[in-house]
């Protein structure tokens, strides 16, 4: 569905709804309309401000149920900060207060009014975060698996080219063909660095320094991390692998043992990094997955070691990464 569709879809909703309802006509109906138009306008890029318009315009006409909705699952997707769930938090409450003193004014039952809000906006916000994430950590798997697949495929086979033609190059040839296996042998070296150069833009992501920002959005959406750091930082060769060891950890955290308290410790030795990421055990983490297999392969790649202990009363990943040669003081 295109934007635009989606802009007539909301407007069309909202204003068949005010009109039946006989709270606007005429003149009134087209500006009704109009605005309703604006906001979903703003919602690409301003997803927060278009989110506190349409709480604004329900507050007026007691309607907008659509353009809440849209308005709310797009904010619900952007939110990457903690000020970002405080603006929306705050104006959600806002919004509910407000509308609880007009229906206690109007003598209305505040159940459903509560029942209405908690449907119409925050029930998208949480979607609209939900879905964000898992799309993050969808594409993120599915760079590694690529990456994955190409290096073991063409790799092997670049690696084989090489070995053949440098077997050639040292063999009894006329100088003719011995010129040309060597220039085979260049190309198959300088074929195998490319492929080592696209595997390594595939499997680039955020190390080390973007814990804290992980851990942060993690609170933001709800969760309760407990986040320590202790020794001297020293830089790592498995710096991207410690940002997927805690990615999956509070991505499981969030899946198996939602609302359980999650810790997230760095431990920093003269010649490792010790990641570890535990929660209560809920009884539904499981043999290991596709997940945390592919998470395993890729710390061992960073010549770490990764260890998921799933017992009784805690579910808990721990990840030993090697310092980066010359690190290690």
């Amino acid at each position: 569905m295109t934007w635009f569709v989606r802009v007539v879809a909301v407007v069309a909703a909202d204003a068949t709804l005010v009109w039946l309802d006989g709270r606007a006509a005429g003149w009134a109906l087209i500006a009704y309309a109009t605005v309703t138009a604006l906001v979903m306008a703003a919602s690409p890029r301003l997803p927060s401000a278009a989110f506190l318009g349409a709480l604004t315009m329900a507050v007026l006409t007691g309607g907008s149920f659509a353009l809440l909705i849209y308005t709310g699952y797009r904010a619900g997707q952007r939110i990457a900060t903690r000020r970002d769930v405080a603006v929306t938090a705050g104006a959600v409450l806002t919004y509910l207060g407000m509308v609880l003193m007009m229906a206690e004014r109007s003598a209305i039952e505040p159940a459903p009014v509560l029942a209405r809000v908690v449907l119409l906006t925050v029930l998208p916000v949480m979607a609209g975060r939900y879905l964000a994430q898992q799309r993050e950590l969808t594409a993120a798997r599915e760079r590694l698996r690529i990456a994955r697949d190409m290096h073991d495929s063409l790799g092997h086979l670049l690696s084989l080219v090489s070995v053949q033609a440098a077997a050639l190059e040292v063999g009894a040839l006329p100088p003719e063909q011995k010129l040309a296996v060597r220039g085979l042998a260049g190309s198959a070296r300088a074929a195998a660095a490319e492929l080592h150069a696209v595997v390594s833009t595939l499997r680039r992501g955020p190390g080390v320094e973007g814990i804290d920002g992980l851990v942060q959005r993690f609170r933001a959406a709800g969760g309760a991390v407990a986040y320590e750091r202790s020794g001297v930082p020293v830089a790592v060769t498995g710096s991207r692998a410690a940002y997927r060891v805690v990615q999956e950890g509070l991505t499981n955290a969030a899946k198996h043992a939602p609302g359980a308290p999650v810790r997230v410790s760095l431990d920093w030795e003269p010649d490792a990094l010790l990641v570890t990421v535990s929660n209560p055990a809920s009884g539904r983490h499981g043999v290991p997955g596709n997940g945390l297999a592919g998470l395993a392969e890729q710390v061992r790649a960073e010549g770490g070691l990764l260890r998921v202990h799933d017992e009784q009363e805690e579910f808990r990943l721990v990840a030993m990464l090697p310092a980066a040669v010359g690190a290690a003081a």
